[in-house]
């Protein structure tokens, strides 16, 4: 019994009160940080994540609209994403650059198409069967700009997928998301890649963690590998 009753407590501590959402309002160019939803799109739902993997809301979130303007940002910098709270669930980031098409802005583009890559990430760590999330309770976060990137209008798309409640097994995945308007200039003439779509690159399978428990050995990370230019 005692031994039930630790695994029990142990579960627990894992798992994040699901009543605590949090949301990417701004983004962080040249060390400063914007205003709220001034290049990132803002959306329909004050809090609730995106949970379904199938549905376009995986794009920049739901109801997702233009933000008023475009963020210039050179080739090899960095930019970051700034919440509007520190992040409560254990989970994972990644973050996307998507290519706006011809005849299409950073701002007119819905972010459909195979035009997105990785260019960060934030995985799991586990040591001596423990797994920590080193995003747990981070305000912000920075990425590079790939030196190579090709010059044009992108959406930067970030998420934090959030492994939310259930008992030993982390329960339905939950995609805390926005889209960030940007023109990369400078650049190169790099070929980003694995392209990927939104919704297409995740399923229902493909994003589920392994158990709490027993501890796991490893922990995918959702998506296809960081190009790094």
């Amino acid at each position: 019994m005692k031994r039930l009753v630790t695994i029990a407590a142990l579960i627990s501590s894992l798992l994040p009160e699901v009543s605590a959402h949090y949301r990417w309002t701004a983004l962080i160019t040249n060390g400063v940080t914007t205003p709220d939803f001034q290049y990132v799109r803002p959306y329909a739902i004050y809090s609730a994540p995106v949970t379904d993997p199938l549905s376009t809301d995986i794009r920049c979130n739901k109801g997702a609209t233009p933000a008023p303007l475009i963020a210039t940002v050179a080739a090899g910098s960095a930019l970051g994403f700034k919440l509007d709270q520190p992040i409560s669930h254990h989970g994972v980031i990644n973050v996307y650059l998507g290519k706006a098409p011809a005849g299409t802005t950073a701002a007119t583009w819905d972010g459909s198409g195979q035009y997105w890559f990785k260019v960060a990430q934030v995985g799991a760590v586990i040591s001596g069967g423990t797994v920590t999330f080193p995003a747990d309770g981070i305000t912000q976060y920075l990425f590079k700009i790939p030196a190579t990137t090709p010059p044009g209008d992108y959406l930067a798309r970030i998420e934090h997928i959030a492994y939310a409640s259930g008992s030993s097994v982390p329960g339905t995945p939950e995609f805390y998301i926005s889209c960030g308007q940007i023109k990369i200039t400078g650049g190169g003439t790099g070929t980003p890649g694995p392209l990927v779509s939104f919704p297409g690159v995740y399923t229902p399978g493909n994003i589920l963690p392994p158990p709490w428990y027993p501890p796991p050995t490893s922990w995918p990370q959702p998506g296809p590998p960081v190009w790094t230019g």
